[in-house]
């Protein structure tokens, strides 16, 4: 693999609880945690589309009109938004990360597995048991056995 890549991939790991710790603080100074997220949007549509205008240089005769489902994607994205910006200062930043990783790892291992809008990719014995070992991660990080 790509060492570049990987490394990205970290970094951006590592901000997103950062993400969502500014977007509750916005919150609370603000309209609450659907603000927040609104406006973690709008400035996050507002850099894409300079960044794009900029690099992509658009050309009207490629565009074609894509399938209906391919616009979900943003509502997946505003719901995380808006899940993280509403739960970080309930569950912490480190549980709600740890978990919104075990769940990305079991929706990716499925999604792989049935081949949903990629090539497939079946689940085998070490994929299992490392969604197991992040399920005992998250387990630990988290503790639900205790009372907060």
């Amino acid at each position: 693999m790509n060492p570049i890549a990987l490394l990205i991939a970290i970094v951006i790991g590592a901000l997103l609880p950062l993400q969502a710790l500014v977007n509750a603080r916005l919150g609370q100074l603000t309209f609450g945690p659907l603000f927040a997220a609104l406006a973690s949007f709008a400035v996050g549509t507002l850099a894409l589309l300079a960044v794009w205008l900029v690099a992509a240089r658009p050309d009207g005769a490629a565009w074609q009109m894509p399938p209906w489902w391919a616009w979900t994607g943003g509502l997946v994205g505003a719901a995380f938004v808006f899940a993280a910006t509403l739960l970080v200062p309930r569950l912490g930043a480190a549980a709600l990360i740890c978990l919104v990783v075990g769940g990305q790892l079991a929706g990716s291992l499925l999604l792989d597995h049935f081949g949903v809008l990629q090539a497939r990719q079946p689940v085998d014995a070490m994929r299992l048991l490392g969604m197991l070992l992040v399920a005992a991660g998250m387990l630990l990080v988290v503790r639900p056995w205790q009372q907060g």
